[in-house]
């Protein structure tokens, strides 16, 4: 792609007015994501309506530069990391939630919107957002789309593309465009809404998303399963689904990261214990109580070593601050960690976390996982310190060996953090020639002149 010209830039400003910018500190502010991955934007801009986002992708075509759509940058794989000389489209000022619709269980906004936020309004009134990853505090709405995010209640909600009902976006080409439908059932023509869910920002730019709500569930009861092997709550996991349980989320750490998070946070856990497991479930209250106790049952059957059980909202609020404390600790303890994100059928979890250990102990590697067990979405930590000569060259082969793994176990390179700049090497493993060759065409027939977010995805040629 070309970089901005002086009349594009311009063109641009006569668009957006002081909402555009080409200021050295705006630019760097752009350049980045949650990776430290960067590339250096041309300028940035703040939409405030899809109009002006579909002016912003027809210029691009007109002047061939490139976009790229930016909403909190927590991303973890660096697809939203500009392409050098690029112009960045941030949806910050694009953060209303439009419309709860109590009647049709709905609710219509722009990307912008924090999840968190749209999680509480909803409740508010007696509805549940469920798709609830990590990050709900700070991403978005649009950024979750764009990656697909799953999070802690993939296990019995499914996730981010299990509650998009309709999406206007602007294509490539700089049409607006809207898929989906009102209502729950739709079956006419191709479902375009759910190739557009997790396509990265490389097909299309959100600017609008009905998003499918449930009733706020009556009751909840959470408790922490601890055990002496990571290996033995990987088997309480596999028992507890064929047992029929579904918890809401069922949560796995392992003794390495544990002990970081002990450290770093000042959280106690039973000696002893090199794993544990967060139980949470909910529906009515009297359900509630008797699937946290035969939840417990199965723990304790797997070997167990303590339970500890959630009194009040103020205990379990507690446990999952602990459990999104990990990714934090895990940086501040090792800023130059390599992080990856795997998903496997959920009866090979076990001999995964095995695997991968022993692929961390034959490259010399700290190696720390946590995972979203219930659904087989493995976090794989290397620690690097990157003033230890030839490490990030062990790291390197250390993931790539992690991905063989995980693809020879039917599983998948990433289960909610996407392809991006980070793992798009790896792309072929998975994903056949043939395959592979039918999404570039439909990244051309969305985006003809690859203006939209280049260079993510597919291996380089």
């Amino acid at each position: 792609m070309k970089r901005l010209s002086a009349g594009a830039a311009a063109r641009l400003k006569g668009i957006f007015g002081e909402r555009m910018s080409v200021e050295e500190e705006e630019t760097l502010l752009a350049s980045y994501d949650a990776t430290k991955k960067t590339g250096m934007p041309a300028a940035v801009v703040w939409p405030e309506s899809t109009e002006e986002t579909a002016a912003l992708v027809k210029l691009a075509n007109e002047e061939g530069f490139a976009v790229v759509a930016r909403g909190a940058a927590s991303g973890l794989t660096g697809g939203s990391v500009p392409a050098d000389g690029s112009v960045v489209a941030d949806f910050a000022r694009m953060d209303k939630i439009l419309e709860i619709d109590r009647r049709n269980l709905t609710a219509l906004v722009e990307p912008g919107v924090v999840v968190g936020e749209l999680q509480r309004q909803v409740e508010k009134v007696g509805l549940f957002y469920p798709p609830d990853p990590a990050s709900n505090e700070f991403s978005t709405v649009g950024g979750n789309i764009a990656e697909c995010a799953g999070g802690l209640r993939g296990l019995k909600y499914g996730v981010t593309r299990d509650y998009v009902l309709q999406l206007e976006v602007v294509t490539g080409g700089g049409e607006i465009i809207h898929t989906g439908s009102n209502t729950i059932k739709s079956v006419t023509g191709y479902d375009l809404t759910r190739l557009l869910v997790g396509s990265e920002g490389t097909l299309a730019i959100i600017t609008k998303a009905r998003l499918k709500l449930i009733p706020l569930p009556e009751g909840i009861a959470t408790a922490v399963a601890y055990f002496r092997t990571p290996h033995e709550a990987g088997e309480a996991v596999s028992k507890m689904i064929e047992e029929r349980l579904l918890p809401r989320a069922l949560e796995f750490v392992d003794g390495v990261t544990m002990g970081i998070v002990a450290k770093s946070k000042g959280y106690r856990f039973p000696q002893g214990a090199e794993a544990l497991l967060i139980i949470e479930v909910d529906g009515g209250k009297e359900q509630v109580a008797a699937d946290i106790e035969r939840a417990v049952a199965v723990a304790e059957r797997q070997g167990a070593i303590a339970v500890e059980r959630a009194k009040d909202k103020a205990a379990r609020d507690r446990i999952w601050e602990m459990r999104k404390q990990l990714s934090p600790s895990l940086y501040a303890a090792s800023p130059d960690r390599v992080n990856e994100d795997i998903c496997v059928p959920r009866d090979r979890i076990p001999e995964t976390l095995d695997a991968v250990a022993e692929i961390g102990k034959r490259y010399n590697l700290v190696v720390c996982n946590y995972a979203h067990a219930g659904d087989g979405n493995i976090h794989v930590n290397f620690l690097v310190d990157t003033t230890d000569s030839g490490i990030m060259e062990r790291a390197e082969k250390a993931v790539e060996e992690v991905f063989k793994l995980t693809v020879s176990m039917g599983g998948t390179l990433s289960g909610e953090h996407g392809i991006g700049l980070s793992k798009k090497r790896f792309f072929s493993l998975e994903v056949a020639p043939v395959e592979m060759a039918l999404m570039k065409a439909m990244k051309r027939v969305f985006d003809p002149n690859g203006v939209l977010n280049p260079g993510k995805i597919f291996p380089d040629e």
